[in-house]
């Protein structure tokens, strides 16, 4: 069994791709590779240059593989889908043109679900006709994901978004094709939302084709919940910890991947405010360290 542990922009504060706060994704790429990941992912379209060959070039020059790309767009907006379709688009050809496999689609935060977050008993749900066309969305930009560009798409599960909760999640998966959509599963996110990462898992390691390794400190999160603090305001407040310091069993989960015959990539993603954190190269380097400490090589 062969699991590849690489890193994502998101660890050095990267959201979306015109924040002014954002490093340069050439140092992005740099302290991914000096930290000793060999694999990356893009990152919100327009951060990384969209000319293959720029990028390709430097994807050579620091000797990482380019995984994967996350769509984080408000699926959940039908007035918004021309700009999430274009952003589904233009991702898929950057994977393409690098041999990159994994596309992931996430529900960007919505204000109808930020202040439920991490409460699942309180949040807003959709109404049927709203849940329907959310779900559509969703599966037309599966559908062109895999069979217009070839590559494995996984739904991800992401706190104050509509799909943020496990019984959402699992009633995604019973409705659009198997064939079409898997599980990008991020174990920090699941915890935020109240739910066991490793219970879930072990549930549907079947349909997980790629994974998102994140923890979370249980005091903050305990604290925001309470305090209904904003999922961008929690990252501020570090509820995104290094790996092995929060709630999150990755022993348990490395089990999991054992015992199922996982192949592929597991992709650290801390979270992090880049105007407060001012060391995500030495935190990753630490992520990694933490995974080989645990048998992850």
């Amino acid at each position: 069994m062969t699991i590849r542990i690489g890193n994502a922009p998101c660890s050095w504060g990267v959201e979306f791709a015109g924040d002014p706060r954002n490093p340069s994704w050439r140092t992005v790429l740099k302290e991914c590779a000096d930290a000793g990941y060999k694999g990356i992912e893009l990152g919100p379209v327009g951060f990384m240059p969209e000319d293959p060959v720029k990028l390709g070039d430097a994807l050579s020059e620091f000797d990482l593989e380019l995984i994967g790309g996350v769509v984080f767009r408000p699926f959940h907006d039908p007035a918004k889908w021309a700009e999430t379709e274009d952003a589904t688009i233009r991702t898929c050809k950057a994977l393409k043109a690098h041999g990159a496999k994994h596309l992931v689609l996430i529900d960007s935060i919505s204000e109808r679900r930020a202040p439920t977050a991490g409460r699942p008993s309180e949040a807003v749900q959709m109404d049927a006709d709203e849940w329907k066309a959310f779900r559509d969305r969703l599966a037309t930009a599966a559908r062109i994901g895999t069979e217009e560009y070839g590559l494995t798409v996984g739904i991800h599960a992401h706190a104050a978004g509509f799909m943020d909760f496990e019984p959402e999640l699992e009633r995604l998966l019973d409705e659009v094709d198997e064939n079409i959509l898997k599980i990008c599963f991020d174990t920090g996110h699941h915890s935020y939302a109240g739910f066991d990462p490793v219970a879930f898992m072990k549930k549907h390691i079947g349909r997980i084709s790629y994974m998102h390794f994140k923890d979370i400190d249980p005091t903050v999160k305990a604290d925001v919940i309470e305090n209904r603090t904003g999922f961008y305001d929690a990252c501020g407040q570090g509820i995104f910890c290094k790996l092995g310091q929060g709630d999150v069993d990755f022993p348990a989960v490395r089990q999991v991947l054992l015992e199922s015959g996982f192949e592929g990539w597991c992709t650290v993603e801390q979270d992090i405010d880049p105007t407060l954190d001012n060391t995500p190269m030495e935190d990753n380097r630490d992520n990694r360290e933490y995974l080989e400490s645990i048998g992850f090589k």
